[in-house]
């Protein structure tokens, strides 16, 4: 565990106990892979569009 987390748990252990504390540290995950996932998308959603508008041109029937 990094030494915010540490910190973290001791904070909250100390003022609310051992669940408070485990509650803090599952929020922190879901928030961490939050930022992971929407970084994940800004940075490939232009790749994406691409590769999307490339199949699409290539499927279009014929005129």
């Amino acid at each position: 565990m990094g030494p915010l987390i540490i910190w973290l748990r001791h904070f909250f252990v100390s003022k609310y106990g051992e669940k408070g504390a485990t509650a803090i540290e599952y929020g922190l995950i879901v928030a961490l892979i939050a930022v992971a996932i929407i970084i994940a998308v800004t940075a490939l959603g232009e790749q994406l569009e691409v590769v999307f508008d490339y199949i699409t041109t290539k499927l279009a029937l014929p005129s």
